[in-house]
């Protein structure tokens, strides 16, 4: 099989700030299952407002070596597409955070670690997904991380239709109806933004295979 490891020395760049961005992801999802034990009505945002900036600095220096670089491990296009994939994974991990800690006073009753833990597991597969185009994309690990992508993704999907069952069953205040509801689709959108990165890795290994 083709190793992009070997064009010129000019792999480990790239490797690497994919796979601080992919960190990053898993840090706020971490960041976000402290917070939600912490059952406080005014939680802090400082640890996701880092992991943002943190994100938002590898995107810019990723931009920035696309065109300072000649030969790319990857394809300029394919890297440009799992940068933006991973960005957007804590940018609405963030977003979740922000509006739970405006009404976190509200929210004590409510389980939303247990679909952040999901999150985590997610973010943890993405990461490993990552880790693995360095080490020259082997096409059954990547779709066995893939496959276990969907599966959480999956999962996620089922949980929010069970969710609104019970909430258009038992919720009788509307406007508490719709902030339980908007922050747990705030949740799925975060996983779905995991599986959408790894369908864009997936799709770079089976390029390259």
């Amino acid at each position: 099989m083709f190793s992009l490891q070997t064009i010129f020395g000019k792999g480990d760049k790239f490797y690497g700030l994919l796979e601080a961005s992919a960190d990053a992801a898993r840090q706020s999802a971490r960041a976000l299952i402290a917070l939600l034990k912490q059952k406080t009505p005014n939680p802090s945002l400082d640890e996701f407002r880092v992991a943002r900036r943190r994100e938002k600095d590898i995107l810019a220096q990723i931009s920035a070596e696309l065109v300072n670089t000649f030969v790319t491990a990857l394809e300029r296009e394919d890297i440009e597409a799992l940068s933006a994939a991973l960005y957007r994974i804590p940018k609405v991990i963030e977003k979740f955070a922000e509006r739970y800690a405006l009404f976190a006073g509200q929210l004590m009753d409510v389980d939303y670690a247990s679909r952040a833990v999901m999150l985590e597991k997610g973010c943890e597969v993405i990461a490993e997904m990552v880790a693995q185009l360095r080490r020259g994309m082997v096409l059954d690990t990547m779709k066995e991380l893939n496959d276990r992508m969907q599966a959480i993704e999956g999962e996620a999907d089922r949980l929010i239709l069970d969710l609104y069952h019970d909430l258009y069953t038992n919720e009788s205040d509307p406007r508490s109806l719709l902030l339980r509801k908007d922050l747990f689709e705030l949740l799925e959108k975060a996983i779905d933004r995991c599986r959408d990165a790894g369908n864009v890795i997936y799709s770079i290994a089976l390029k390259n295979s």
